[in-house]
């Protein structure tokens, strides 16, 4: 088994930049849903490719460019989603690499701690939180829990953690970050030390990490999943600070956004939708080149409040790369991804977003991919 995952691993790394330079040289000025297609991340039921007719449709007929794991599907309160076993899992993202004609971001909430979908009751090795990590801010200890969580990844045949978080914790009664022990601490050098460490390991073992909840969603005293949640009065610039301080140091990976509504920001939109927060903020001022998710689409703070195309052609607009889309909600949708690839498609025809805002996307996502190949290839072969 063993030999058969380096194998699966050397094949994957050996085949990505060709796939990548393959789809770009087959992009048309014409070929739009293909374009729109890289800009969604889906969730999905099934625990093998045979038994997830959704996803297929969505690689198939979508041309989605990520996918995004869970252990437990939260609509049908029950196990498993799509995670039974180590060997199970790394069978299915590798499946799911071979029928996508692009090579897919692989990606998983895998924080440490309570936030984990690899747990040690399927198997998986133990992690640590970012809360007890960075209690000892010790930078061995850091980079050992952060490099243990890339090789399981990348023994997987995951590519992307959807880690670590920076969000400060100012407020340990937060439900959503400081209970639950996501923060690393409400210092920002300690969490921006130890977030560097994470990403510094995590890029050795050819994983892609995350910065997360972008501007900042430690302060919040309620969650973003189950309503809107206002930040306003307790949100303060030094949330920024890891932002700022890993940009600087050269950090070009990808960053999450929060749904969270902070007035100073923007008096009408929620981060994720908030133009003046991605495009004036983060993009202008700060100046960050990588690559911009949205947390899950399909949270209450969204959907309460904005039907599907609005948040969309908002979320677009204002300079989301990816759109998320876990469907691990409330609700599950089969069809959310054609549903979604439409929606921006229509959007794109009617004028009300521009061509050029796709392209501009498309290429950041692309240029991530060519990166993450780059750095397979290196782990490797060494």
């Amino acid at each position: 088994m063993k030999r058969l995952k380096r194998t699966a691993l050397l094949l994957g790394a050996m085949l990505l930049p060709l796939s990548i330079a393959e789809a770009e040289t087959s992009i048309q000025p014409d070929s739009l849903s293909i374009k729109i297609g890289q800009m969604l991340m889906v969730g999905f039921r099934g625990t093998s490719i045979e038994g997830s007719p959704d996803i297929q449709r969505a690689i198939s007929k979508s041309h989605i460019g990520g996918v995004v794991l869970f252990d437990y599907d939260v609509p049908s309160r029950s196990l498993p989603r799509n995670i039974v076993s180590p060997e199970q899992l790394a069978s299915l993202t590798l499946a799911l690499q071979e029928i996508s004609p692009t090579p897919l971001l692989i990606a998983i909430d895998q924080e440490g701690g309570k936030v984990s979908r690899l747990k040690e009751a399927t198997g998986f090795p133990p992690s640590e939180s970012a809360e007890h990590l960075g209690s000892l801010n010790s930078p061995d200890s850091t980079t050992a829990a952060a490099a243990r969580t890339a090789r399981t990844l990348r023994s997987l045949n995951i590519n992307m953690n959807l880690a670590p978080v920076v969000d400060l914790n100012t407020n340990p009664m937060n439900p959503v970050i400081g209970r639950l022990g996501r923060s690393f601490s409400a210092d920002p050098d300690n969490v921006t030390n130890n977030a560097a460490l994470t990403l510094k390991a995590f890029e050795r073992d050819g994983i892609l990490g995350t910065l997360k909840h972008f501007p900042g969603h430690g302060s919040s005293t309620t969650d973003s999943h189950l309503d809107f949640t206002d930040v306003t009065a307790s949100w303060a610039p030094l949330e920024l600070l890891p932002y700022r301080r890993l940009i600087t140091e050269g950090f070009s990976g990808t960053i999450m956004t929060s749904h969270v509504f902070n007035a100073t920001l923007d008096p009408r939109y929620p981060a994720t939708l908030s133009k003046a927060t991605i495009t004036g903020l983060l993009r202008n001022e700060m100046e960050f080149r990588g690559v911009v998710l949205s947390d899950d689409m399909q949270m209450k703070a969204i959907t309460n409040h904005f039907d599907l195309e609005e948040a969309i052609a908002l979320a677009v607009n204002a300079g989301i790369d990816i759109l998320i889309f876990a469907n691990n909600t409330s609700k599950y949708d089969p069809r959310i991804a054609g549903k979604a690839a439409k929606i921006v498609y229509a959007l794109v025809k009617k004028g009300v977003v521009s061509p050029q805002r796709i392209d501009d996307s498309f290429n950041r996502i692309m240029a991530l991919k060519k990166q993450l190949a780059f750095t397979s290839q290196k782990v490797n072969n060494p």
